[in-house]
């Protein structure tokens, strides 16, 4: 019974490593269906423990003057003639 309980363990590694990421989901499946052949089981492992992609947060304070350039995603001052980021003509 506990080799059962440790080979289920070893089985699932990558989808217990991945259960936090954004992909859990995909990480999980992978391991669940192609897991058995070796090569799902360490593609699923690399999946895990790969890192999530960064996201951009922008806090803006209450009641500022600002507004969204949707070229390049960024937030501008209401005044502003040209984009920080990008350089373009708003």
């Amino acid at each position: 019974m506990t080799f059962l309980l440790v080979a289920a363990l070893l089985y699932f590694l990558p989808a217990i490593i991945g259960h936090n990421k954004r992909d859990a989901a995909g990480i999980f499946l992978l391991n669940l269906l192609a897991g058995w052949t070796g090569i799902g089981w360490i593609v699923a492992l690399l999946w895990a423990c790969a890192s999530d992609p960064r996201v951009h947060t922008v806090l803006v304070p209450a009641g500022a003057a600002v507004r969204y350039h949707a070229p390049c995603g960024t937030l501008q001052p209401a005044g502003a003639q040209y984009c920080w980021a990008c350089g373009r003509h708003l």
